[in-house]
């Protein structure tokens, strides 16, 4: 007999909905060193497809911090990568410029981890507790916010929203 796959409650919520769930997700490059952690950032792509979810993904028209070598982990200091170019290999080419991301269009904002977060969307991987979030990326999450639509980080993410809405 199979056994039935159960969606996360979100996911049921989701795909439960009388409305088609729009969900916007930021990346911030690709590979856990240096952008986005592509597990996370698939699996919650995942998830919000087989909840029916109707996905874009957005990240910012920039300069990586810098370009981490994945098979050894060293900095390359002779590539220098786009953070919007990067993320689209995610996502199938199919990404905006952070700057057209605007909560009214959405249900949700996702985040997912990577030292991306820390180095591409903020300065955190830098300076610690001293960190900025970049101006584009604290707008959004204000957006979000202020208009009370849910927002999803994860790994490292997380520390962008603590920021940006601390005390």
């Amino acid at each position: 007999m199979r056994q039935q796959t159960r969606l996360p409650i979100f996911a049921q919520q989701i795909s439960s909905a009388a409305f088609s769930y729009r969900a916007a997700v930021i990346l911030h490059g690709n590979g856990v060193y240096d952008g986005t952690e592509c597990t996370e950032a698939v699996a919650v792509l995942v998830g919000l497809s087989r909840a029916k979810a109707q996905v874009q993904c957005f990240a910012p028209n920039r300069p990586q911090m810098h370009v981490v070598n994945h098979t050894n982990g060293e900095e390359d200091s002779t590539h220098e990568r786009n953070v919007m170019v990067e993320s689209a290999r995610i996502c199938r080419g199919d990404i905006k410029d952070i700057a057209e991301l605007k909560s009214k269009d959405f249900d949700t904002l996702i985040i997912p981890g990577g030292f991306g977060a820390a180095k591409n969307l903020s300065n955190f991987g830098v300076v610690g507790d001293k960190m900025t979030v970049h101006d584009d990326v604290a707008s959004v999450l204000k957006d979000f916010k202020d208009n009370r639509k849910i927002i999803g980080l994860s790994c490292i993410a997380p520390v962008l929203a603590a920021k940006t809405f601390e005390g």
